[in-house]
């Protein structure tokens, strides 16, 4: 299940989020290669700590925490960044719209999810782009956005993206950088939590369900007081990532030649 895109600049984003939602698949026409090199990383991460992982070709795969030092939210990010660091945004939230919008690369209590729902949306599916041009393409794409946005924000101002020649090509090429980009699974395996006491939100009902079936233990929150979204406290996961074919991992992780994740 995706997110809605209710989220910022909807009228400038609209498009992706419509693509979002139909699938990248079948995103600018674009073909499904026939093979791909797919690579398995696996890991744990504590609250407020920082894990990342190497996976090739200058690229590096990194579980961040949700806005460091700010209160009222726990978990991470999922981000695909060059080892030196590239810079916002990263080649995961790139190619995984809608962004600043419920999203699967945003593990945490954001959005109105609780800790057991974020825990519950598993696994989570999400693309990435593997050139580093593409990325600097990408990055420049977004900030013509958000200039965008900026400015339709103005009063007076109309915020239909097609008002904007700048911000519909800016999405254009984004859908098509998108429609180029390797895909990726998050599965958590276990984790540690303080559950939300509050009820889970409407479209968070099924995430609230599946939590059961992720093995997990419930803990006491930060300073023993019980909290409306919860917290969470660590998770083991595993990361699967389909990348092209051809692509030179670093020695000593397993890169099997198979399908390519649809």
């Amino acid at each position: 299940m995706r997110g809605n895109c209710s989220g910022g600049w909807t009228a400038i984003l609209g498009a992706l989020c419509l693509v979002t939602t139909i699938g990248v698949g079948s995103q600018a026409g674009a073909a499904t290669p026939a093979s791909c090199r797919k690579i398995v990383l696996t890991g744990e991460v504590s609250a407020g700590q920082e894990w990342k992982a190497a996976f090739g070709e200058g690229w590096v795969f990194r579980v961040m925490p949700i806005q460091a030092g700010k209160a009222g939210y726990s978990g991470w990010d999922l981000v695909v960044d060059r080892e030196q660091g590239a810079g916002f945004p990263d080649a995961l939230m790139l190619a995984t719209p809608p962004y600043d919008s419920i999203n699967e690369r945003e593990v945490g209590t954001t959005f109105g999810l609780r800790a057991q729902d974020a825990m519950g949306w598993n696994p989570r599916s999400f693309r990435f782009l593997t050139d580093p041009a593409a990325l600097r393409e990408g990055q420049q794409m977004y900030r013509t956005l958000r200039g965008a946005a900026s400015q339709n924000a103005a009063p007076g101002q109309n915020p239909a993206a097609g008002q904007n020649p700048a911000a519909a090509q800016a999405t254009l090429r984004l859908m098509a950088l998108e429609g180029r980009s390797s895909a990726g699974q998050f599965r958590i395996v276990d984790a540690r939590l303080a559950p939300g006491i509050a009820d889970a939100a409407e479209f968070a009902g099924n995430w609230a369900i599946e939590s059961a079936r992720t093995p997990h233990t419930n803990e006491a929150a930060t300073g023993g007081r019980s909290l409306p979204m919860g917290e969470l406290h660590w998770i083991r996961f595993s990361v699967t990532l389909w990348l092209p074919d051809g692509w030179i991992a670093p020695r000593g992780l397993n890169a099997v030649h198979g399908a390519c994740s649809e």
